[in-house]
């Protein structure tokens, strides 16, 4: 047999090896950890409603926790965690900590909209006990739209102060609508809001307060705040794009 012959030969089996491994991978078993304890509820302790753009880690770590008829944190209750393909939880499952808690990080898809991610338990009769949360993947043009909120925006729009941006809200006779207002801003229509970001407040009767972009921002600039305008409004707008949850 020629050397030509015999790397084909190796290759053909390398590649066979690869393709057994990758199935048997995908077929193994889920080993999960034995739970000690059980409740009979499962609520949100923190990392519900965040943003992050496509594909990335959420800021914060998801935290939930395992109640017993009282309310009080159960230690050594399994957890497991379940959302469309592409969403990565780091870890999947595990148990409850001495106060309850179980920790995940979590990375959303490659798709901007919003992710359902479903948080789940068992109680002593083995019935399952859920806990739906929401996380918001932000596309291109989204983020583009968050940098300039970041940018122009929320030291007005937002009430709270961080290290890097002190607000100016409570400075402000007429206090704006916080952009995750969804009850308000869903209301308007994009030509509203791209004729209040061009001409400022007093272009649909608002507060004089609310100045005139329209000299710094270009086109492109609004739309591309408007489309993250939509993105984050809670609740949801029509333009919040596409819900993604395990079928």
């Amino acid at each position: 047999m020629t050397r030509n012959c015999w790397s084909f030969v190796l290759l053909f089996v390398a590649l066979i090896a690869s393709l057994a491994t990758s199935c048997s991978r995908k077929n193994a078993p889920v080993i999960l950890p034995k739970p000690t304890a059980s409740g009979v509820a499962i609520v949100e302790s923190s990392g519900g409603k965040q943003i992050a753009q496509t594909g990335s880690l959420l800021p914060q770590p998801v935290v939930v926790q395992v109640n017993d008829e009282q309310g009080n944190g159960v230690t050594g209750a399994l957890v497991q965690f379940e959302a469309a393909p592409g969403v990565i939880f780091d870890p999947e499952n595990g148990l409850t900590d001495s106060s309850g808690q179980f920790t995940t990080n979590v990375s959303l898809g490659g798709m901007a909209g919003r992710y359902q991610l479903t948080a789940f338990t068992f109680d002593k009769s083995h019935k399952r006990v859920n806990l739906a949360l929401q996380e918001i993947a932000l596309g291109y043009q989204q983020t583009l739209g968050r940098r300039l909120n970041d940018q122009y925006c929320d030291r007005c729009h937002n009430p709270e102060s961080t290290v890097e941006r002190v607000s100016n809200y409570d400075n402000l006779d007429v206090k704006p609508h916080p952009f995750t207002e969804g009850d308000t801003l869903n209301k308007m229509t994009d030509a509203d809001l791209t004729a209040i970001i061009t001409f400022g407040g007093p272009a649909l009767n608002k507060s004089a307060l609310m100045p005139v972009w329209g000299n710094t921002l270009s086109k492109t600039d609004i739309q591309a705040l408007i489309s993250y305008i939509h993105a984050v409004a809670d609740p949801s707008s029509r333009n919040s794009g596409p819900m993604y949850a395990k079928n």
